[in-house]
């Protein structure tokens, strides 16, 4: 965990993506990424749900199980899903369960609030990464995905965050869709990383889901996001191909 606080003294951004099964971990982890998270996004974009509130903590773990078979190289963590960290006593007892089945490191959302749970998993020698601004978790509650920071009283709320996190003992935090003005102040005002997800370029690095980096999901893509690949009209490609070439007779020669 020290080298990324380097990385972050010597202005090297930190590279982390989304997996969520063996071969893209694999692909990841060959391509020198730095963190490879396996993230409940995978509601979405594997599982289809319409958010995050419906993954539980055996899909969690099924998905690290298959991802950490995929990684040599990259630091791995592995999101808590939701209800899964109400108190602290099932938040250490959750981190636990993940980092068994291959887990480097846990994150789960929340700031100030939440700061007896990542005292208690950090106190059990679990690496801890954070996560504030916009939490995925809470999209029922607020009504949407909203840019955070937009207003003082706010942006003083998620530099708070960022230092209580980095007390309780986190090693970098997730700044997801914060204003970016107010993630380069969040950036400067702490001495663990920022990796910003739709928060602008000063944050100390960047985190994606996979899918949306290359056009797999190509149902719903943010606007923060531009597709290095377009994955999903490949596959329909080869999907279309295959059926016009099995009609005609000509497929199983």
């Amino acid at each position: 965990m020290k080298d990324f606080r380097l990385m972050k003294q010597r202005s090297e951004k930190i590279t982390a993506l989304t997996a969520y099964d063996y071969p893209t971990a694999r692909l990841l982890d060959e391509s020198d990424i730095d963190i490879i998270l396996v993230g409940d996004s995978l509601g979405m974009v594997v599982l289809g749900y319409q958010d995050t509130t419906r993954v539980t903590l055996e899909e969690m773990l099924h998905h690290t199980r298959a991802v950490a078979r995929g990684v040599k190289h990259a630091l791995l963590v592995a999101d808590m899903p939701i209800h899964s960290y109400d108190t602290p006593e099932q938040a250490v007892e959750t981190a636990k369960k993940l980092v068994d089945v291959g887990a480097q490191a846990v994150k789960l959302e929340g700031g100030a609030s939440h700061v007896a749970q990542i005292e208690e998993i950090t106190r059990a020698s679990i690496p801890f990464m954070a996560h504030i601004g916009m939490l995925p978790q809470s999209v029922r509650e607020e009504g949407g995905y909203r840019i955070k920071g937009r207003t003082q009283s706010e942006a003083e709320a998620l530099i708070s965050d960022a230092r209580a996190v980095e007390k309780a003992g986190a090693f970098s935090v997730v700044l997801e869709i914060v204003l970016a003005d107010i993630a380069k102040q969040i950036t400067k005002a702490i001495g663990i990383p920022t990796i910003g997800i739709g928060s602008g370029e000063h944050c100390d690095g960047q985190i994606l889901v996979t899918h949306d980096l290359i056009g797999l999901f190509p149902w719903f893509t943010p606007k923060f996001v531009s597709p290095e690949a377009r994955v999903a009209e490949e596959i329909r490609r080869a999907a279309r191909a295959f059926v016009e070439r099995t009609r005609s007779g000509g497929a199983g020669r």
